[in-house]
This record gives structure tokens, sequence and C-alpha cells, in this order.
């Protein structure tokens, strides 16, 4: 009996496995006269589109002789649209530089922010990119919240996004 009692005690009192989301984002090199970081925005949007979570946005944080990079952030048009006009910047914990050519790596838990508020049902991760004298590009990956079973799913940019990770473990 007491060898049942320490089990019981012993599971309350450990801390629940969380799941986890890791998302790679891929920023390819592009050979351009005039090359500028891009803008980059990654959330995740519910079956209606509107935005669930935000997790990142990446663009130009200090002032230069053109201006506070804010002002352009409206150049990333679906999140612009979606979420990013009732934001105020910097958001804490998404905002960030603009990051160089590479693969650059979030990682997010289950019950933590920004991932707490999901509730069950079917997403898609969604990466916008724009560049200064460049172009612009959005993909979408879908996944289904809570996660199940460990999951790796991907999308393939074209021009200003290069490979899309999202890595998914219960």
């Amino acid at each position: 009996m007491r060898a049942c009692w320490f089990f019981i005690l012993l599971l309350a009192t450990s801390p629940a496995l969380a799941s986890d989301m890791g998302i790679t984002v891929q920023i390819p090199r592009i050979d351009a006269a005039e090359y500028h970081r891009p803008y980059v925005a990654v959330w995740i949007e519910d079956g209606n589109q509107a935005v669930a979570a935000n997790l990142a946005v990446w663009y130009q944080q200090k002032d230069t002789k053109e201006g506070v990079g804010s002002k352009w952030l409206a150049d990333l048009r679906q999140w612009w649209r979606r979420s990013g006009r009732e934001q105020n910047l910097p958001i804490d914990g998404v905002s960030g530089a603009t990051r160089p050519v590479g693969q650059h790596q979030l990682r997010f838990e289950s019950g933590k922010p920004p991932l707490a508020s999901l509730k069950p049902g079917s997403y898609q991760l969604v990466v916008e990119a724009v560049r200064e004298v460049g172009g612009r590009e959005l993909l979408k990956i879908p996944f289904d919240w809570p996660i199940s079973e460990t999951r790796h799913l991907d999308a393939k940019g074209q021009h200003e996004l290069g490979q899309i990770k999202l890595d998914l473990n219960p």
C-alpha cells in the first residue's frame, strides 16, 4: 500500500511532459546589386485565417536616415492586415531585428506563451517575408493541435524564403 501511495505522490508532483514546436526559417542568399535583409513575420492562424498566435516579427529595430523600420511593417501585407496594425511595437518576446542569410530556429512549448492560448483544432503556420528592392513571399504549413504524434512538416519558398520546417513533438 505504501508503494502505491508513493507512486501516486510521484505522479502528482512530476511535471507534465510538454509538447514542443520547433520552427526553422531559412533566409536564402540572393545575388542582387542592392541587397536588404527581409522583414519576416511568423504566426499561427486558425481555420478562419485569424491570428491565433504571433511567434516572430523581424524588422529593422533602429532609426536610420530613412526613418524608423517599423513604418515598413505594413509591407508584410497578410500579417499587417490580420494582426500587425493592432500591435504596440515592439512586441515583447516576438519582435526582433532582421536576420542574415542562413537558418534561424524558433522553439516553443505548449502551456507557455504564445502557445498557451491555442485551443484544440486545425491551424496553419504562416511565414511571410518581404524585402526592399526585392519580392515578397508567403508560405503556409497546416497542422493539428494538440500534438498527438511526432510530425515533421515543411514548405519550400521560391525567392525570399528557403526551406521552412515545422517540427511537432508531443
